[in-house]
């Protein structure tokens, strides 16, 4: 009760069954969580569970993914009727292909807009995770911001869980602003990754306030892979490459404010930062992974701003167990502003992002599998690609014992054009194809991204496609036939190509 400093809402904790009570057949949900930082994990888990002795179908819009089993719990309970703009977990996926659950994948940086713009989108409740409450009745979130700020704006009801396994500490590392509806929206005068513009707390009414409940379970723990030799080796590949940069004039050693995705390959990549020679790093990004922290540990990184911090259960115990170590050196904001084209496009940040696939002409897929069934979601790496001085895609060459190529002749699904691509790197090599046509940009890509099995094959696409001519040459009979190959064959790979180069 003592993390509860406004007086009225003593009287409003509940139990997180009663909580869920509130929540009727068609609601339409916004709940916090970012990367399975700062989400609902009492209150939704138990809407889950109702689900199975009734009929309670609902609508979720969150940060990004949502921890532990939660999202899995709603799909196969049969309480999900729609969910956005993100997911990470593989039985919700499985709901999406077969059409069980609708899906809106959706740049995390224009969800909020999208409330805004549409006055007749309700929410009817909020559910936010707080550390604690202020004297006003405000809510101090815990790991994330990410759209929580426009749920609570939007919605009928707040439920407020608040989660005592987090120090209260985290009280003023937030630095949260509304920003007015489009157009003619204020100038977000972000100057640099350090700049705070806001309040650290969501404001809210606190009428709306229907339950408060507790919990002491922690973040569900991101768990990332050790670096292995190709994760490696694409971080080498790309750290080259900016001390090239860097030697030609056209950076510093504190090079620009980094952004990096989630996952094995990008915390590989920032964490390869640690033995380079740069120096005063800043970050500008969406999450913050242990690679952030052992950066600030090596003192390479000084500042970094992101919406969530998701790290290991490890690192988790050693940030929060210590976090005034770090908390002058951090900002979490609401993903409308941590992706902001604006802020992004004002600071020059260097997005670096992982890809399933791309092609020989630079166009990236991030989100579905041979071009049908949806993996995660874009997430905010299109915020990044479009925005940024640098957008940087980063994938292996090829997959499943040399099953899949990740360089196929088209793209089966495109979430980034060539037009918003400048760097494409695998284990094999650096592809900078700023300022090339599309013919020079199938060559060097070929040359320096392909693996060996899949470079004479490849070769000879461009080459017959070539001779057709076009301005960017394609074989329409054969442009898909690796994807289709792989799925009547389970496998990309064809014999006659497959030691060309070996």
């Amino acid at each position: 009760m003592d993390r509860i400093k406004y007086a009225p809402y003593k009287d409003k904790v509940q139990t997180p069954e009663k909580a869920a009570l509130l929540i009727k057949n068609r609601d339409v949900l916004g709940v916090s969580g970012f990367t399975k930082a700062g989400d609902s994990k009492t209150v939704l888990p138990q809407v889950a569970e109702r689900a199975l002795y009734e009929d309670l179908k609902v609508t979720v819009l969150s940060g990004a993914s949502l921890g532990y089993d939660t999202d899995a719990d709603l799909a196969k309970n049969g309480a999900l009727y729609k969910r956005m703009p993100f997911q990470a977990d593989p039985t919700l996926r499985k709901s999406i292909n077969n059409h069980e659950v609708l899906y809106v994948d959706q740049h995390l940086g224009q969800t909020a807009d999208m409330l805004q713009s549409i006055d007749t989108f309700k929410i009817d409740v909020a559910i936010i995770e707080a550390v604690a409450v202020t004297e006003e009745g405000y809510i101090i979130p815990t790991t994330s911001v990410g759209n929580s700020p426009i749920f609570t704006e939007k919605a009928d009801k707040i439920i407020i869980e608040i989660n005592n396994t987090f120090p209260e500490t985290l009280a003023g590392l937030h630095d949260v602003k509304f920003l007015k509806k489009q157009p003619h929206r204020e100038v977000i005068p972000i100057l640099d990754p350090s700049t705070r513009i806001g309040v650290p707390y969501i404001k809210i009414d606190p009428e709306k306030v229907a339950a408060i409940v507790f919990t002491e379970v922690p973040d569900s723990p991101a768990v990332i892979a050790a670096p292995d030799e190709k994760t490696t080796a694409i971080s080498n590949h790309i750290l080259r490459f900016l001390e090239k940069e860097v030697d030609e004039g056209r950076l510093t050693e504190s090079l620009l404010p980094l952004q990096a995705g989630i996952g094995k390959t990008a915390n590989a990549i920032l964490s390869g930062f640690t033995k380079s020679r740069f120096h005063n790093l800043t970050m500008y990004s969406e999450v913050l992974q242990d690679s952030t922290f052992e950066l600030f540990d090596s003192g390479k990184l000084v500042f970094a701003s992101a919406s969530s911090i998701t790290v290991t259960e490890e690192c988790s115990r050693r940030v929060f167990g210590n976090f005034e170590k770090y908390k002058d050196k951090l900002v979490l904001r609401p993903q409308n502003i941590s992706n902001a084209a604006e802020v992004i496009s004002r600071l020059g940040v260097i997005g670096i992002n992982t890809a399933i696939e791309f092609d020989i002409y630079g166009n990236v897929n991030s989100t579905h599998i041979t071009g049908t069934k949806m993996m995660n979601g874009i997430g905010g790496s299109g915020d990044f690609a479009r925005n940024g001085y640098l957008s940087i895609f980063a994938c292996p060459s090829m997959s499943k014992g040399g099953k899949i190529s990740h360089i196929v002749p088209m793209v089966s699904h495109t979430d980034h054009t060539e037009h918003d691509v400048d760097i494409l790197v695998t284990e094999q090599g650096l592809a900078d194809i700023r300022g090339l046509a599309p013919i020079e940009r199938a060559r060097v890509i070929i040359e320096n991204c392909v693996h060996p099995e899949y470079k004479g094959r490849l070769t000879k696409y461009f080459e017959e496609a070539y001779e057709q001519g076009g301005h960017t040459p394609h074989i329409l009979q054969k442009a898909f036939s690796w994807h289709t190959q792989f799925k009547s064959q389970g496998t990309m790979k064809m014999q006659e190509y497959a030691n060309d180069h070996a």
